[in-house]
């Protein structure tokens, strides 16, 4: 099955009301959607890779360590969509969510954190929209990320167009237990026994105390 096809089933599962000419339209749409935030994600990660360059140069070290990006899917956006009872349409999901382009920033150490957050907002280009510190405040289950919310300008052929994107900013140590939490997250249905969250939240506390070691060193 090609990704046309995979996307078009997908769409039928959240939207089967739908005839299959309106389904051709909806996925089309959120075709050309997922374009304009592959080019915001793209700037976005231009941007963090000049930091990252001029960093090296200047100081003769690299603070970013990786950079991730993803996309939501067709049928995740329309899902969310219809959880939130808003309209499916490209516009309400531009105007309604605002992770839709995910841009995770993976850091050598938690200063570093700061550093590119702070470059970042204060780019004149990046107009910052929100941001969740859930490193100086952790998220009960131990979770630990620095998120911001950016909007960018996004020029095409017919004009300049404001797009939003999702940016998380971490240590390779936060995306560590990051990564494994989701894993169990999903393989227990979002409802694990008492003893794995609380195992979970300890780990978290031992990333935490090892990420302000290394900063130490």
């Amino acid at each position: 099955m090609d990704d046309k096809e995979f996307y078009l089933d997908a769409i039928r599962d959240v939207v089967p009301e739908h005839k299959e000419e309106q389904i051709q339209d909806v996925f089309y749409s959120f075709l050309e959607l997922e374009h304009l935030y592959d080019s915001a994600i793209e700037l976005v990660k231009t941007q963090l890779n000049i930091f990252d360059n001029e960093f090296s140069m200047r100081f003769q070290r690299n603070p970013i360590h990786n950079i991730e990006s993803r996309i939501k899917t067709p049928q995740s956006i329309v899902g969310k969509l219809q959880r939130k009872g808003m309209p499916v349409t490209p516009e309400s999901a531009r105007n309604n969510l605002t992770d839709i382009a995910g841009v995770r920033v993976i850091c050598c150490y938690i200063d570093d954190i700061y550093a590119i957050a702070d470059l970042l907002t204060d780019h004149s280009a990046f107009q910052l929209r929100k941001i969740k510190d859930y490193i100086k405040n952790p998220k009960p289950n131990g979770y630990r990320s620095y998120h911001m919310i950016v909007e960018i300008p996004v020029f095409f052929s017919k004009g300049k167009t404001p797009m939003r994107a999702e940016i998380q900013i971490r240590t390779n140590g936060m995306d560590f237990w990051a990564t494994l939490e989701h894993k169990m997250h999903y393989k227990f249905e979002g409802d694990g026994p008492d003893y794995i969250t609380k195992e979970l939240r300890e780990c978290a506390r031992y990333v935490a105390e090892l990420d302000a070691r290394m900063e130490e060193l």
